[in-house]
């Protein structure tokens, strides 16, 4: 992991924005009224399967790997990313997230948050464990990437994840991506719940719909196949 990533994520909330994410107006949790857990409802709106990627130590693992009454945080990333408001960003709210969670026994028994990469190229295994060092998580955080470029695209297709490498004038790859952060919220069966980017990215929104989704089941998603 490049030394700067680590050093953003704890000025993210400050940075300004680069072109080479595209990030909607931030929102803090103050500027809106939360609801109760388990006052509204979540219905699934995509289906994801549990796809098998690569570990911080290399070894083959789910990315969801959910119990029945577990949800999970999914997040994408790449290690290499400058920007402050993209993938720094998401980090600090995960971070936060990480702490929350780990700080309520009935929450860390039930939530897991899962970081990818869609930069296998660079993010090799030993990256994300050096990730994984920098943000020191307390709960059931994974730092996950995949084998090659051609092994993630499943898997940034299915959550409708965009990548777009950049290159120069030259038509070389520079090592930045174009993407929309987003945050996913998924339940045991694959179904993703809700759908966060940074206008409404907040460790508190996260953990009440997380509550949420843990006090309604798991329904399935009309025409989808449960696991």
């Amino acid at each position: 992991m490049r030394a700067h990533l680590a050093a953003l994520v704890l000025v993210a909330a400050f940075a300004a924005p680069a072109s080479a994410h595209e990030t909607a107006p931030r929102a803090d949790a103050a500027s809106f009224a939360l609801p109760e857990p388990g006052s509204y409802e979540l219905p699934p709106i995509a289906h994801v399967a549990d796809f098998v990627l690569l570990d911080e130590a290399g070894a083959r693992a789910r990315l969801l790997d959910l119990a029945a009454d577990q949800v999970a945080i999914v997040s994408f990333v790449y290690t290499r990313c400058g920007d402050g408001r993209g993938c720094p960003a998401a980090l600090a709210v995960l971070q936060r997230l990480d702490r929350a969670v780990a700080a309520d026994p009935t929450l860390a028994a039930r939530v897991r948050i899962s970081t990818v990469s869609f930069d296998p190229a660079h993010d090799t295994p030993a990256e994300m464990a050096a990730l994984r060092r920098a943000l020191a998580p307390r709960s059931k955080w994974r730092f996950l990437t995949a084998g090659t470029p051609s092994a993630i695209a499943p898997v940034l297709a299915a959550f409708g994840q965009d990548a777009l490498p950049l290159v120069g004038e030259d038509e070389r790859a520079l090592g930045l991506y174009r993407h929309v952060l987003k945050v996913f919220l998924v339940d045991a069966r694959g179904a993703v719940r809700n759908v966060y980017s940074s206008g409404f990215l907040s460790p508190e929104l996260l953990l009440v719909d997380a509550r949420t989704v843990l006090q309604s089941g798991v329904p399935t998603l009309a025409g989808a196949t449960a696991r």
